[in-house]
């Protein structure tokens, strides 16, 4: 296994978890304890899941191919962003595989888990849900803007992506306020990036360098004169 195949391999998670970061966006259900236990709700939060785990995978890759270029703001960028693509894989498991299970036994507790996503009063405990979803959306507005920034900075990948990728979390800022059906679509400036980044790295061209040409004698050169 070699540096320039973990790149190509790093690259095409991060393609598919920007494929994956939009798809969840068309088939999710209503955030309400009915739809928890329906197919569609499980296949959406593992979708979910499964483009968390990818974008981590993605995302550290391209830190690793430009770490000299990106410099501190590199790293800052990326622990944030690994971060909250690390919160967000958890929450889809709890969502894909925990709730289900409860929802006929503890709908008030399932309630109040939807209410901490959709941001609605929460009348019961729900443990650290509440912190664990706050870290997750602040390390990806912030890591989102600053990782961005610094691949855009770096001039190394397609600096449009780099550019997207800041922008996209700003969007879901702006957009919160707005219907859901609205609110759903701030993903896509991310999930275009996460494509195009992880298309470049997936195809660019790793430069071999090659060996130096053994060093020949005088004598070798002219037997004649040897």
């Amino acid at each position: 296994m070699t540096a320039a195949k973990l790149t190509r391999a790093a690259g095409m998670c991060a393609l598919l978890a920007g494929v994956l970061f939009l798809l969840p966006q068309f088939i999710h259900p209503v955030d309400e304890v009915a739809s928890v236990t329906t197919t569609g709700w499980a296949v959406a939060h593992l979708v979910n899941m499964t483009m968390g785990i990818l974008a981590l995978i993605g995302v550290t890759g391209l830190y690793l191919r430009q770490v000299r270029e990106t410099g501190v703001l590199g790293l800052i960028g990326f622990i944030l962003f690994g971060t909250a693509f690390f919160m967000i894989a958890t929450v889809s498991f709890a969502e894909a595989v925990i709730l289900p299970q409860i929802a006929g036994t503890d709908p008030a507790y399932v309630r109040d888990f939807l209410a901490t996503l959709v941001g609605d009063p929460v009348k019961g405990e729900v443990g650290g849900l509440v912190l664990a979803n706050g870290i997750a959306g602040i390390t990806y507005v912030f890591g989102g803007v600053v990782f961005g920034v610094a691949l855009y900075r770096a001039r190394i990948v397609a600096r449009w992506a780099g550019l997207l990728l800041a922008i996209g979390p700003v969007a879901s800022l702006v957009t919160a306020v707005l219907p859901d059906s609205v609110f759903r679509t701030a993903t896509f400036p991310t999930a275009i990036a996460l494509m195009g980044l992880g298309y470049w790295m997936w195809a660019e061209k790793h430069i071999v360098i090659p060996e130096p040409a053994p060093i020949v004698s005088a004598s070798e050169l002219n037997p004649a004169g040897a």
